[in-house]
């Protein structure tokens, strides 16, 4: 038998606070005499006297990355569906610019990634920043190209 394999958990004892001046946190439980911080039911964590304070003054910013990648995500069956109405043109390649001259994509975009949900019926030419096992397989065996763009 050793210490390690012992199943016993220490446990600390919690301190109660106001309960007499044995427990050595009787009496002002800690928090010291008079005072703002001595009363009940007041928060001044970040309190400036009425002024706006200055987490509330600075813009929001959490966990939104600045320099952020927008990654546009394209299925094939959407793909068919711009080159069936028109909107795109399958002899030509096919890249982000050109869906942001066709309006398909926002300007905000700066990649593409294809997915392969739903089937393509034409041979198309693609370059494009991420593609799925299944788009590429789906895209190869129609015979287009697909060129991944590095950065």
């Amino acid at each position: 038998m050793y210490l390690n394999s012992l199943n016993y958990k220490v446990k600390t004892k919690k301190i109660r606070l106001g309960r007499g001046i044995g427990s050595g946190k009787g009496k002002t439980s800690g928090r010291g005499h008079k005072g703002q911080k001595a009363r009940s039911g007041i928060a001044i964590k970040s309190f400036e006297g009425g002024q706006m304070p200055l987490y509330r003054r600075l813009p929001k910013r959490g966990f939104n990355k600045i320099k952020k990648n927008n990654i546009a995500i394209i299925n094939l069956q959407q793909l068919q569906e711009f080159i069936s109405k028109g909107k795109l043109n399958n002899k030509i390649l096919i890249n982000l610019s050109e869906l942001k001259k066709n309006k398909i994509l926002k300007n905000k975009i700066n990649k593409i990634k294809i997915l392969g949900n739903g089937d393509i019926k034409d041979k198309i030419n693609l370059e494009i920043d991420f593609i799925s096992k299944s788009a590429k397989e789906k895209i190869e065996k129609k015979s287009g190209s697909i060129k991944l763009r590095t950065k």
